[in-house]
């Protein structure tokens, strides 16, 4: 059985996803200014590494655990509207990329098992 890494492509298919992604959640205006103090090329290199391992790939991910990543934004009024919005422009990339409905939705899964982490509940 394939990981879903594999079924997205892998690495490459990771890579261009997350460009893809970065470029309209800064173009998003629910939560763009949750950016604005962040180093683009490391969280985009920080985030191929995390949706990576998530997918069952290769893990080289190294970040810290989803609370602390994410403390200062809860702080700075990240709620489940922006969380949503997230999960909306990452389904929106890979429809654009092609991939399938059920790979898209297992995606969303995935990150919604991390909801309550970020959101620190």
């Amino acid at each position: 059985m394939t990981t879903l890494f594999e079924r997205l492509g892998g690495a490459p298919a990771v890579d261009a996803a997350v460009d893809i992604f970065y470029d309209k959640v800064l173009a998003d205006t629910r939560i763009r200014h949750f950016f604005d103090k962040t180093d683009m090329a490391r969280q985009r290199a920080h985030q191929k590494a995390f949706l990576s391992v998530a997918f069952g790939g290769p893990s080289a991910y190294q970040g810290r655990d989803m609370r602390a990543g994410h403390a200062r934004l809860v702080a700075e009024g990240l709620n489940d509207s922006h969380f949503d919005a997230v999960i909306e422009n990452l389904a929106s990339t890979l429809t654009e990329l092609g991939v399938a409905a059920a790979s898209i939705q297992e995606v969303a899964a995935i990150a919604n098992t991390l909801r309550n982490d970020i959101l620190d509940r």
